[in-house]
């Protein structure tokens, strides 16, 4: 880097090389140094550079924050102060980025999201599920929380009389029970057929003659006969015998799987999981993700305004099942209907909650990285656990 004159160290130069040597080290020394302050001064503006970037990405007054009452996530006191997992997360999120900002309530979800499309709001914060349908109208920010639907049932015992009733007119009973009768009729036609002309029991006009004889095929089928009439030629009686023998078997598999069924509703109750949903009464909160999963399963519902609402329906019995988000679910029954509502120990169609802003604003990215940090440190940890008593 530097050339140093041979001269310099020359022996024949006498005294003269050791002050050569003084200035080349003082100079190399002072080169040095002005290359590490350059270094680090660079250094210093590129790491201010970022943050002063993310700050002046944001609008420079205090943030208007939605939000909706969605607990254990956003819930409001007596006094109007709001707490909750995502509102915790959301005060982490804007101490991180310096931010100051107020929050304004909606009165459901599809309200929220609909405010936030129209700019009504910087950021929305509660319990918003992602979905492809949302995020045609707003950005979303990294998930924060990963989640499922749950679903709610009575803890009272099933009425046996009204799930007999409910047996007898269901689709498959009237089903097995018409095809049984459909059989018996056609056994008593062919009983008339082969008798007619060789039984007075089945003989005479054809009405009387099919009367009787498909009379006796319901008696024979039900072990009813007293024996006092039946077939007495030889097709009329090997067809009587086959009868007789399919409809013992046939009767006595069709009451085990009655009897089977209402036993297993009564021990274990309508509902055990999502394939039971399609036949039962089914409830959900009006306005919410839930209801696309239901439609898109073609599973009919009724809708309710509050979760309490749907949860007090289904201890009166006027719906089986209630679906919900399971974490929010959970939090209701737990505080207002643990003696009579109990959510099932079964999660489904999974789900992630996320923070909602416009759509194109330019401090998404800020929103991100600050979510993203705020949920992998120990702070979040003890917020869960703090709400829902999760260790994650």
């Amino acid at each position: 880097m530097m050339a140093v004159s041979l001269a310099v160290f020359d022996a024949s130069s006498g005294r003269n090389w050791l002050p050569g040597v003084i200035r080349y080290v003082g100079r190399a020394l002072i080169g040095l140094a002005a290359l590490g302050a350059a270094a680090v001064g660079e250094s210093s503006v590129y790491g201010q550079m970022p943050q002063q970037t993310n700050r002046d990405d944001f609008p420079q007054r205090e943030l208007v924050i939605g939000t909706k009452e969605a607990p254990p996530f956003a819930m409001k006191d007596a006094d109007g102060n709001w707490s909750g997992i995502s509102i915790e997360l959301w005060r982490e999120v804007a101490q991180k980025l310096g931010l100051q900002f107020r929050l304004s309530e909606e009165p459901d979800v599809q309200k929220l999201i609909e405010a936030t499309t129209r700019g009504d709001y910087d950021v929305s914060v509660a319990a918003i599920t992602i979905t492809a349908e949302r995020e045609r109208s707003v950005d979303f920010s990294q998930p924060f929380y990963d989640t499922g639907l749950g679903i709610a049932v009575s803890v009272n015992s099933v009425s046996v009389w009204r799930e007999i009733i409910r047996t007898m007119i269901s689709a498959g009973f009237l089903q097995a029970a018409g095809a049984l009768i459909g059989i018996s009729l056609l056994v008593g036609a062919l009983v008339w057929l082969f008798e007619r002309r060789h039984n007075d029991d089945f003989g005479g006009p054809v009405g009387r003659g099919l009367g009787a004889s498909i009379w006796w095929s319901a008696e024979a089928m039900t072990q009813a006969s007293t024996g006092h009439r039946g077939p007495i030629t030889i097709a009329g009686r090997a067809l009587a015998i086959i009868w007789m023998v399919v409809s013992i078997i046939t009767i006595a598999v069709f009451t085990a799987s009655v009897t089977s069924a209402l036993t297993t509703r009564q021990m274990r109750g309508l509902v055990n999981g999502v394939e039971d949903l399609p036949n039962v009464r089914v409830g959900t909160l009006a306005n919410s993700a839930t209801i696309g999963f239901l439609d898109g399963e073609r599973i009919k519902h009724s809708t309710f305004a509050q979760v309490g609402d749907g949860l007090k329906a289904l201890d009166a019995g006027s719906i089986d099942a209630f679906v919900y988000d399971k974490p929010l679910l959970a939090w209701t029954v737990e505080q207002h209907f643990s003696s009579i509502v109990q959510v099932l120990d079964i999660d489904f169609e999974p789900q992630s909650y996320g923070l909602a802003m416009p759509l194109g604003r330019p401090y998404r990215k800020a929103i991100d990285v600050a979510v993203l940090e705020a949920i992998h440190d120990q702070r979040w940890r003890r917020t869960l656990f703090q709400y829902l008593g999760e260790k994650r």
